[in-house]
């Protein structure tokens, strides 16, 4: 499954939305994606799943790259 991280670079700083960020993990479920982010320094605001038209979507975008959760 794909998941659309939404996140902040900053964790010290209050989420501003126009400092989202987001990337993409291909991953068995939320807390594998969780696990696979850790050691990162990411302020995750929401994880989404992406299915049907919304992936579609995405993967329409030219940024769009996945990276795959270490378990998989």
């Amino acid at each position: 499954m794909i998941f659309k991280v939404y996140y902040q670079t900053n964790r010290s700083e209050v989420p501003v939305r126009e400092n989202t960020k987001s990337l993409y993990v291909d991953a068995s479920n939320e807390r594998e994606v969780r696990r696979h982010l850790k050691d990162r320094d990411l302020n995750i605001e929401y994880i989404q799943l992406l299915e049907g038209n919304h992936l579609e979507y995405e993967q329409a975008n030219p940024h769009y790259e996945v990276e795959t959760a270490d378990n998989r």
